[in-house]
């Protein structure tokens, strides 16, 4: 719970870490941009009738700024639990990376996110008991299977949310803030710090992220920013809240899934979800073997332009964010007996 120390850390650790992962992506972004085009590390942007050459991953500037960040906290405070949220965001960086240089069969990501939840348990980053809606679960034994379930749904979940231009850092932001008042009620001050170079940095990010995109994140950094958040989630007792924050996301995850019936690259699917039309507008596929996705639910009432549709998901992340803000209310009236009364 909150404790009379805890503004005492935000305003001193808090805006330290904060300002470092903040000033280092806003600051670098625009030096990685032309290093990427210099370089000819580009993919092109479909959705654009003039279909520009967009720098392509972000994730190495990612993961310098919210690196630094962390490691400086670490330094900081001593609390393991930032080194292991540190370490779960790099192994899942580097899964990424080796993505971004070479398409990988459909099994990889999730396959090799599971190292990156070995920190977690090792240096006893978790919990034994899981916050529920109405009260809390002890489960010491099952708890552990459930981190390596965890991390690799999260990295995957933002990794194929990253659609449309600005959309999974719109989706993170949005749903960090109900992560962070959850962690703060649940979790523990340092946690909570280690939340704020990932707000922060992608704050920063979406500077040039948001449509039109400068740069896109790639596998790279949407795996390390999936990771992290799942880390942050596990850590901070707040694996529930993280769910519904992030709903829409983890929606569109599922959906994919029930409907290709198996585990597969998003690059290697041969019927495309939607279909760009003349006007450069988005309309969901009639074919039958097409995938299911969130975005394709979006255009079943009709064609919208790109930036239409990420204005709909950001809608949605905001009612998935205040559902899981009204859950932490719930949950934190239970946890304290205050029903009980």
């Amino acid at each position: 719970m909150l404790d009379l120390s805890f503004w005492n850390y935000i305003l001193f650790y808090g805006t330290i870490v904060s300002a470092a992962s903040f000033l280092i992506i806003l600051l670098l972004t625009p030096k990685v941009i032309k290093l990427l085009i210099a370089k000819g590390s580009v993919v092109q942007d479909y959705h654009k009738p003039e279909r520009p050459n967009i720098p392509r991953p972000a994730g190495p500037i990612l993961i310098i700024g919210i690196a630094v960040a962390e490691i400086i906290l670490y330094l900081l405070t001593r609390n393991i639990q930032v080194l292991a949220i540190l370490l779960t965001t790099i192994i899942a960086f580097i899964v990424g990376l080796i993505d971004d240089k070479k398409v990988m069969p459909g099994w990889y990501k999730p396959v090799a996110l599971i190292p990156a939840a070995i920190p977690l348990i090792v240096l006893g980053a978790h919990g034994t008991h899981l916050n529920l809606i109405f009260g809390d679960a002890s489960i010491p034994l099952l708890y552990i299977p459930l981190i390596l379930i965890i991390i690799p749904v999260a990295g995957n979940t933002i990794n194929s949310i990253d659609v449309l231009n600005g959309v999974a850092s719109e989706a993170v932001i949005v749903a960090m803030i109900p992560l962070l008042v959850s962690i703060a009620v649940f979790g523990n001050n340092v946690v909570f710090i280690a939340g704020l170079p990932l707000l922060f940095g992608m704050i920063a990010f979406y500077k040039y992220h948001r449509f039109p995109s400068k740069i896109f994140p790639g596998d790279s950094g949407t795996l390390l920013i999936g990771a992290m958040y799942g880390a942050l989630a596990i850590a901070g007792r707040s694996e529930i809240i993280g769910v519904i924050a992030l709903l829409p996301s983890v929606m569109n995850s599922f959906l994919f899934l029930d409907s290709v019936k198996k585990i597969v690259e998003h690059r290697q699917i041969k019927s495309r979800p939607t279909v760009l039309m003349e006007d450069f507008k988005l309309m969901a596929s009639k074919e039958k073997n097409a995938p299911t996705t969130l975005l394709r639910l979006i255009l079943a009432d009709g064609p919208l332009s790109e930036k239409e549709i990420a204005k709909k998901i950001l809608k949605l992340a905001i009612y998935s964010s205040v559902l899981a803000l009204t859950t932490v209310v719930i949950q934190y009236y239970f946890l304290s007996g205050f029903f009980s009364k």
